[in-house]
């Protein structure tokens, strides 16, 4: 295939955001403001173009302890933004939710790379970071889907057990559909990336496959991994109300 890939000018990038206005025009219409639509749009534009620069430079560092900052960085910051469907439960969680994104998510970063990828030198920014990036994303995800869930069925005065299940069904939800819809629905954004920059189709397909398995993994352990450990701080806090002495 062609290996040319054809550069985005700051043209080409303005016009992008046309079928956007649309969207804004609708929300103010409605009433429901611009302001939060707008704020989005601007720290997105914002924040990818300050990370494509700085990726730039990562990539070309060959620092073990630059890279293990930047992973544990991401494990911080993705254990703390996973608790926000729980806020109130944040500081008693996050402990377990940290623990459960660097068990569940660290494991599969570590067996896609040493087993499937094999990058030279073992820890190679260029490949570590975006796989991890995209592991600790969905572990985010699914443990804070689990931490709505369960926190909602307790209140609800059901028990741990039954909520647990119940919270795991729900984070697995958004993971279990792209498998099921993926290729038939849609083309997932790495497999497109690579496809438009002229990496065969067929080899494409093997790296989104190995993308697949590893957050379908990184969410599901994860996930139950946090369910878990949080079982003695969510009992205490929502089931286990003692009785005060008369």
């Amino acid at each position: 295939m062609n290996s040319n890939i054809i550069e985005i000018d700051l043209y080409g990038l303005a016009i992008a955001f046309l079928p956007v206005l649309p969207v804004l025009f609708i929300l103010y219409r409605w009433n429901m403001g611009t302001g939060h639509a707008l704020y989005s749009l601007t720290r997105m534009l914002g924040q990818l173009l300050i990370v494509g620069y700085f990726l730039a430079y990562i990539f070309n560092s060959t620092s073990l302890l630059l890279i293990s900052m930047i992973l544990m960085i991401m494990l911080f910051s993705s254990s703390w933004i996973a608790l926000g469907t729980v806020s109130s439960y944040r500081k008693k969680l996050i402990t377990n939710a940290f623990i459960a994104i660097t068990a569940g998510g660290g494991s599969v970063l570590f067996i896609v790379i040493y087993g499937v990828i094999k990058p030279s030198p073992y820890y190679n920014p260029q490949y570590v970071i975006p796989l991890a990036g995209m592991i600790f994303a969905n572990a985010m995800n699914a443990v804070s889907l689990a931490a709505e869930r369960i926190v909602s069925e307790l209140k609800r005065g059901e028990t741990f057990i039954a909520s647990r299940v119940t919270a795991l069904q729900a984070a697995m939800i958004p993971v279990t559909n792209s498998l099921l819809a993926v290729g038939l629905v849609s083309l997932p954004g790495m497999m497109t990336g690579q496809i438009l920059s002229g990496v065969s189709p067929l080899i494409a397909a093997r790296y989104q496959i190995v993308v697949m398995c590893m957050i379908y993994a990184s969410a599901g352990l994860s996930a139950a991994l946090f369910l878990w450990r949080s079982r003695p701080q969510l009992e205490n806090i929502l089931v286990e109300k003692p009785i005060p002495p008369r």
